[in-house]
């Protein structure tokens, strides 16, 4: 048994050198090792079909991603655009600034798909359906949850349908019945999301300016913690708030509008109110008395200049913020007290929702101001809309049970008067 276990790690772990080393295009090579990909007889063809599968995507973020459910290494999606310095160890010329570190890895990361393959010597262009059912069972037994499942299993999926787009394989292994296999989110899934209150969210945005610091940027560095605050109210996704750029602030039709770059590279206008605009032109023009505007003059083909940046001048990534906001989140004082370590930055986005929900807010409005394809996952938010008092439970026990509590305790009687909501 524990020798087996062995020969499977060793499998997996050569995985990673084995994937980084098709023909076209050049990949980093951070293993010279020479072992190639297990039970794959081709493999540089197999390499092949996975760039041209991930450069497909525009997004650098969506292509890390992607990359990393599979089990390969950012940097090689990185690489697989083929642009200059686009190798192991240059800048990714499809974002401004400084690459975002590469992402860890998780307890998960031995059950990607590509390495659960190589550790049983298995060719991905020969999977079935069987295959993936398996894999998904031995990420069950892994600990991984549903929501984890289904993202993984959506990742093997868009890859199979580039398979069968192009005539490698017949069928999509991937389809499974997510149903049976209670992979099927519905609306009526409850979300692990911490609810934030509105006075949860003002205590965020006094925390941010208060922010200490020891150097003498402490104002610089509260000032952007309270524009990084002010922009995840608004509903963004951290994704959206790191690829914004300073010119993305602009004004149209008499009104100052941020243009956000969201999922499948779709541009949406969402109008920022005047406290949000407040801090971030507060912010810029701070960090241009201090330090100048990082980036070079405006020029054709020069880069923009990130809306958030760090200290050494480069773009704030996902785990920057999220490192910022956990700090912020504990010195919020008493109102995040019990939560501050759940606080993170779709909790913020969750918050936008529900809030404007719950204060009556036309729901396509909400729909269009987050960003959701289809209106059904903005329902899916209005959890918070569901409380005691939005329920028949306490109406229907007094009945049963004769109790003063449900029976009496309404506002009318059964005098055709309203009943208690």
């Amino acid at each position: 048994m524990t020798s087996d276990r062995a020969d499977r790690a060793g499998a997996a772990r050569t995985v990673l050198a084995a994937l980084p080393r098709p023909a076209t295009p050049a990949l980093p090579v951070p293993d010279e090792s020479g072992v190639d990909w297990p039970g794959v007889a081709d493999p540089d063809a197999l390499r092949a079909l996975v760039a041209r599968w991930l450069a497909g995507y525009g997004r650098a973020q969506t292509r890390r991603t992607y990359a990393y459910a599979l089990g390969l290494p950012p940097e090689w999606a990185d690489a697989v655009t083929g642009a200059p310095g686009s190798a192991a160890g240059g800048p990714d010329p499809t974002i401004s600034g400084n690459r975002p570190p590469p992402a860890r890895r998780g307890r998960l990361h031995h059950l990607a798909f590509l390495r659960w393959c190589a550790a049983r010597e298995l060719d991905p262009r020969v999977v079935t359906g069987t295959h993936v059912t398996a894999w998904l069972h031995a990420l069950d037994a892994g600990g991984a949850g549903k929501r984890t499942r289904a993202r993984m299993l959506s990742t093997v999926s868009a890859f199979y349908a580039h398979l069968v787009e192009t005539g490698v394989v017949a069928g999509n292994p991937a389809s499974v019945h997510r149903g049976r296999l209670g992979l099927a989110g519905t609306a009526r899934d409850p979300s692990p999301t911490i609810r934030l209150t509105a006075a949860q969210v003002r205590a965020l945005w006094a925390a941010a300016s208060r922010l200490p610091n020891p150097t003498r940027h402490r104002e610089l560095y509260a000032r952007r913690a309270v524009a990084m605050v002010a922009l995840l109210t608004l509903g963004l996704r951290i994704s959206e708030v790191t690829g914004l750029d300073r010119d993305d602030l602009v004004v149209t039709g008499g009104e100052r509008v941020l243009r956000v770059r969201g999922k499948g590279g779709t541009v949406r206008e969402v109008f920022p109110g005047d406290a949000c605009v407040d801090a971030l032109t507060g912010y810029l023009l701070l960090r241009d008395r201090e330090y100048g505007d990082t980036a070079p003059a405006r020029r054709a083909g020069a880069r923009p200049s990130p809306m958030l940046v760090t200290r050494a001048g480069g773009r704030c990534s996902r785990h920057d913020l999220y490192v910022l906001l956990r700090r912020i989140a504990t010195q919020a004082g008493p109102e995040l007290a019990e939560v501050a370590d759940r606080v993170h930055p779709h909790a913020l986005r969750h918050a936008y929702v529900t809030l404007a929900l719950e204060a009556g807010a036309p729901i396509q409005h909400v729909q269009v101001d987050v960003g959701h394809a289809s209106i059904a996952t903005t329902r899916h938010y209005d959890r918070s809309l569901r409380n005691r008092d939005a329920s028949a439970a306490d109406l229907v026990t007094g009945l049963v049970t004769g109790s003063a509590d449900g029976g009496e305790d309404r506002d009318h009687q059964d005098d055709g008067g309203p009943r208690r909501r």
